[in-house]
């Protein structure tokens, strides 16, 4: 398991995919499940950053890796309880907001808990064996 917490800020959210790229590739995670973690991460973490800010308190990036389960699990946390994930919906025009259909798209299962005092953890889990894709 690998957990840090990194300022509320771009450039913690950078930071945040830098050290997921990093710890996948230490735990030899294979390509394919180690790139969508990756962008699962980059995605949670702007979230975080973007909708969840509270002055002077940080997010929270962990990373769990089960072999035996074959599950790789992120989990960001923020300190915001009251800003609830949503899904939007898929014909959005504008230019942001479609960060969780991301999530959605390249995550096997998703979804947020309760942090206390009052914050949120939104999670997704990426198995570790993919289907083989049909010529």
């Amino acid at each position: 398991m690998f957990s840090q917490r990194l300022i509320c800020s771009p450039r913690g959210a950078r930071w945040a995919r830098v050290l997921t790229r990093d710890h996948l590739r230490d735990w030899e995670v294979p390509h394919d499940p180690a790139e969508r973690a990756e962008q699962v991460v980059a995605e949670l973490a702007s979230n975080a950053v973007r909708h969840a800010r509270v002055p002077g308190r940080g997010f929270k990036l962990r990373l769990k890796l089960d072999r035996v389960a074959g599950v790789m699990r992120v989990e960001v946390t923020d300190a915001r309880g009251e800003r609830l994930p949503a899904v939007p919906h898929q014909d959005m025009d504008g230019e942001s907001g479609r960060g969780l259909l991301l999530v959605v798209a390249l995550a096997d299962r998703w979804g947020w808990e309760p942090y206390a005092p009052s914050g949120k953890t939104v999670w997704a889990e990426i198995d570790l064996q993919t289907l083989p894709t049909r010529a």
